[in-house]
Order: structure tokens, then C-alpha cells, then sequence
């Protein structure tokens, strides 16, 4: 009996060992949801970067797409919906086309409609696009990414144009010619509608094709894993998904260490081989990446200034849905949405800025914004908050006149070398920190880190940024609040996969209707990148920024008229 007994309890023993050890075994293996993120600062070893990596990159699995798994309501459903059917583009007639049928910029041309026509300050022109493919033939089918403008450049003036796809290989631009001299038309392919079918396919097929990583760190032992929206495989992740916004972020659990012990985040890297031989051939860059396409006769007017008897206001239009948006003259903006005042003296800017707090939001395109600032007022000093330059947080401040100016980062996903965990801060959430009032000036932008992804990312973390403004705005209804859109950029093939100025368009064209019936205002840096002399550049030159500069500080001190 006692034998029985005793074998009972040594049976029992075992089975509570047992026990124990598969539960230590799923604490490592199971999802980790709630770790939370912790501030330090730790060298990335990149041989386990590329460990970490090679585990993942042999799945086939899908990924884990949380942007997928959203609980809408109705309305925003239905916005998102509608947004998504706005940005559709148009298809070609079969998914595969041989490279000689798709389009030629060099074979196609355009004219400008009765070029021999009188034309006024004020009037319409109108440009008819006619795409060829590489045999000489008229396309049947439209989906081109096109860019247009005017421009006189002894005057140094621009001004973009509408494009419409007549879904037939033939294309109309509208320009409003907005200065008296002669005025030429340059007309460009940016991308062929065969290289924009594999621009969708990555971007609903492979969000993972930039990825990033992370740095977990307890005493002197590190380890770095792979970071993103997505992530593919069943791998055990850290959940570091924001509690407030409930925008979405994992990174693989390192093998020993907690996700609590998160210390940084990085880009990591773009993928390669993302197209097939066939594929490659629509993205060259001396062939159809940004190519120009020539005038089959004559590609400028002669315009005749308005006379003065005639009433219309081609400069100031207050509909804000106008097109274009403004021009420049002798390098200067001139809006047709507000008047702007041309801040050319430091004094003037420090004047306007005085006794007020400037927040900047966003990515690198806006701390162009901080540095020109803090450099052109010389009372503008920056304070040293041991923040690496490129990535911030930033601080400038001017104790005589009360002026403080901020720049701080939006949060994942971003490809900024290494941010450390505790700066990591979504938009939203930092909007929610502030009291606001009428000496409260906020600026943002944020697109170009998203390009990568499908649009529902984007539209979530626009919704959550929108959703915190209109609550700001109403308990601090003076709050001046200032989008800045985004711009064009230089592009190569591989650039194109990653950063096509068609991502950004699309993008772009969400966000100006998400944030289209509230109480903010744009710059609109997408035509003052485009409608400008000088090379399209992520990162515009300084005259441009300047003019930038100048719209927003227009809002901030409105000229009284």
C-alpha cells in the first residue's frame, strides 16, 4: 500500500516536471502581444541581421498582413472604398505584353492644339499626347504615368498641367496660361502603363520588399531580428503594435532575449530580384523612366497679358480644389488658393514666429523645413539634444523673441538609420499631447515611407493623424495646422521599385481627400517640385524650400488685403 502510494506521488512528480517544461518551452516559442518597448542604445550586429534574415526568406508562406485584418466601421469603409476606387488605374488588355508593344516616349509626340491661336493671360491650352510603341504603332490602350508643365524660362516661370487618359493611346493636357510671354510645354513619361502594372503587383504582392530591423540588448549580449507590417512564416513575434492608434508593428522574438528589451530601430535594407527578366525591360532609364516626349510641330505660344478692363482673378481663385495650385514667376510662388508673402529678410520670419511653438511632423522632406529655418534666422539657435542630425528629435530656440521650433519623426514604418525605441512616436499620439491655441503652429507630412505598402496602410495611419487634428482643433479651434504634400524625385530602376513618384502621386491624391473639408491648410510641394526649372530631387534645392517656406509662413502670418 505504501509502495503504491509512494509511486503515485513519484508519478505525480514527474508529470508536474513534464509540465513545466513545455510551458518554458511555449513561453519561447508562443507570440509575445504586450512586451513593452524599452529605451537604450546598442550596436547592430549585422551577422544576425542576416541570420534572422535568412530564416524568413525561405518561407513561402504568406505574410502576415495586419493592414488585412482592420475592424472598419461603416463610414470608414465606405471611405476607404471610395478612395481606393478613385486611385484605380487603368489596365492594359492583357497582363503580359512584349516590350516592343509597350510604350516608346521616343516615338510618341504630341501637339498643342491651334498653337497659331490667340491666347490670353487667363485662357485655357490645350496639348493632345500621342503614345507609340517600340514598332511605331499607336497604342490602343492608356495607364501612362505622364508629368506636364509650362514653363518661359528666361522668366523662371512654371506652372503644371492636368492630364486626362483617354484610355486609347491619346492623351489631353489642360494648362492655364498664367503669364503674358512666350510660354513652352515639356511633356514627360515617367513610367509606361506596362511598368505601372508591375508597380501594383509589387505593391500588393511584396510589402517586405524594404524591410527593417531591430536591436535587442540585455547587458553585453545583442541580437537585431527583422521588423515590418508584414512579416512572413509562423516565427514567434513581438508584438509591438501601438495601444492607442492600434497601428500595427512586429519584429521576429529574438532567440534568448524578451521583447522587452528592444533598444532601436533601422531600415534594414531593400530586397532584390523583385522582377523577372521581361519585367526589367520596362524600367531603363535612358529608355522610359522619365523620358521626355517631343512636340510633332510647334511647342510653345506666344500670350498676350489680360487687359485691364477684364475682371477675372487668375491669381487668387479661394476655390482650394483649383488646378494648378500656383506657378512660379521670377522664382517666386505665386498661390491661386492665398496670397503669399515672400519672407526674404530673417527679421521678417522672426517677427512672424515670435512668441509662438512650431511643431514639425513627418519624415526628412519636412526637416528640410527645420534646417533652412534655423539656419536663415540667426536668433534661431539650435539646442543639443544628442539626437543623431538626419533622424532628430530636433530643437531650435529663440529666447528673445519666445520662438520654439520642433522637429520630431513619425513612427514606423521608417528608413531612417538607427532610431532608438523610446523616439519612436506616431504623429497622432504626439498631437494628442499638445494643448494647442492660436500661438500653436503644427506642420506634417508623411507619404514617402509608405510607398512600399498597400494603400489601406496608409489610409489607417492618415485616419488616426485626421482623427487626432479635428480633436485638437476642437478643443483649440485657433491651432494653425499646415499639411505639406509630398514632391517628385530624381528616378532610376531601382529607386522605381521602391519610391516611384506614381506611389507618391497615389498616395498624394489619398491624402489631400482625406484631409479635404477640415480646417488645415497646404503647401503644395508636389506642383513646386514639378512646375520648377530644376532637377526633380527627394530632397529639393533651397530655392525651392524656400518658396515652401514661404507658403507656410503665409499661413502662419496672413497678409492683410
Amino acid at each position: 500500500m505504501w509502495r503504491d502510494s509512494f509511486k503515485l506521488q513519484i508519478f505525480c512528480l514527474l508529470m508536474a516536471v513534464l509540465a513545466i517544461v513545455v510551458l518554458v518551452h511555449n513561453f519561447f516559442q508562443v507570440e509575445h502581444l504586450d512586451d513593452d518597448i524599452v529605451s537604450g542604445s546598442s550596436w547592430i550586429t549585422e551577422n544576425n541581421v542576416q541570420h534572422s534574415l535568412s530564416q524568413t526568406t525561405k518561407t513561402t508562406r504568406k505574410p502576415y498582413c495586419d493592414y488585412k485584418q482592420q475592424t472598419l466601421s461603416k463610414r470608414e469603409q465606405a471611405e476607404q472604398e471610395s478612395l481606393l476606387a478613385a486611385i484605380q488605374w487603368p489596365k492594359p488588355p492583357s497582363r503580359k505584353i512584349a516590350f516592343v508593344q509597350s510604350t516608346d516616349p521616343a516615338s510618341s509626340d504630341f501637339m498643342i492644339v491651334k498653337p497659331s491661336g490667340f491666347f490670353k493671360v487667363g485662357d485655357q491650352l490645350e496639348v493632345l499626347v500621342r503614345m507609340k510603341d517600340f514598332q511605331g504603332k499607336l497604342k490602343q490602350y492608356g495607364g501612362d504615368y505622364l508629368q506636364a508643365r509650362i514653363h518661359s524660362p528666361l522668366l523662371k516661370a512654371g506652372a503644371t498641367g492636368r492630364i486626362v487618359d483617354c484610355h486609347n493611346g491619346l492623351y489631353k493636357v489642360f494648362f492655364t496660361l498664367l503669364w503674358p510671354g512666350e510660354v513652352k510645354v515639356s511633356v514627360s513619361l515617367v513610367h509606361p502603363s506596362e511598368a505601372i502594372q508591375v508597380l501594383l503587383r509589387l505593391r500588393e504582392e511584396r510589402p517586405d520588399r524594404v524591410y527593417f530591423k531591430s536591436s535587442f540588448k540585455s547587458g553585453r549580449y545583442s541580437e537585431t531580428t527583422e521588423c515590418n507590417v508584414c512579416l512572413p512564416g509562423d516565427l514567434p513575434v513581438c508584438n509591438f503594435t501601438d495601444l492607442y492608434t492600434g497601428e500595427p508593428w512586429f519584429c521576429y522574438k529574438p532567440r534568448k532575449l524578451s521583447c522587452a528589451s528592444r533598444i532601436n530601430h533601422a531600415k534594414g535594407g531593400y530586397q532584390k530580384g523583385l522582377l523577372t527578366q521581361e519585367e526589367s525591360l520596362f524600367f531603363q532609364s535612358d529608355v522610359n523612366i522619365k523620358r521626355p516626349i517631343f512636340s510633332s510641330g510647334p511647342d510653345s505660344v506666344i500670350v498676350k497679358p489680360k487687359a485691364f478692363t477684364e475682371s477675372s482673378n487668375t491669381d487668387r481663385d479661394e476655390d482650394p480644389t483649383v488646378s494648378p495650385s500656383g506657378y512660379y514667376y521670377e522664382d517666386e510662388w505665386r498661390s491661386r488658393t492665398h496670397w503669399i508673402h515672400h519672407f526674404n529678410k530673417s527679421d521678417d520670419i522672426t517677427k512672424c514666429l515670435q512668441g509662438k511653438v512650431i511643431h514639425l511632423f513627418g519624415d526628412s522632406t519636412i526637416r528640410q523645413w527645420f534646417e533652412y529655418l534655423t539656419a536663415f534666422v540667426p536668433d534661431l539657435v539650435e539646442f543639443n539634444l544628442g539626437s543623431p542630425k538626419n533622424v532628430g528629435p530636433l530643437m531650435s530656440v529663440d529666447l528673445k523673441h519666445n520662438i520654439l521650433l520642433k522637429f520630431r519623426c513619425h513612427g514606423p514604418p521608417i528608413r531612417f538609420s538607427t532610431v532608438f525605441s523610446s523616439e519612436l512616436r506616431y504623429i497622432a499620439n504626439e498631437l494628442n499631447g499638445i494643448v494647442g491655441g492660436r500661438n500653436t503652429v503644427i506642420a506634417i507630412t508623411i507619404w514617402s515611407h509608405f510607398s512600399t505598402f498597400p494603400v489601406e496602410v496608409y489610409i489607417r495611419r492618415l485616419r488616426n493623424i485626421r482623427r487626432s487634428i479635428i480633436q485638437l482643433l476642437d478643443r483649440s479651434p485657433k491651432t494653425l495646422i499646415v499639411i505639406r504634400t509630398a514632391n517628385v524625385q530624381e528616378l532610376g530602376p531601382e529607386v522605381s521599385l521602391f519610391n516611384s513618384d506614381w506611389y507618391s502621386f497615389q498616395l498624394d491624391s489619398v491624402m489631400r481627400k482625406m484631409f479635404s473639408g477640415i480646417a488645415v491648410h497646404f503647401v503644395d510641394a508636389w506642383e513646386m517640385s514639378l512646375a520648377h526649372y530644376l532637377p526633380h530631387n527627394l530632397h529639393p534645392k533651397e530655392v525651392i524650400v524656400k518658396n515652401q517656406i514661404d507658403a507656410f509662413l503665409s499661413y502662419v502670418c496672413p497678409l492683410q488685403t
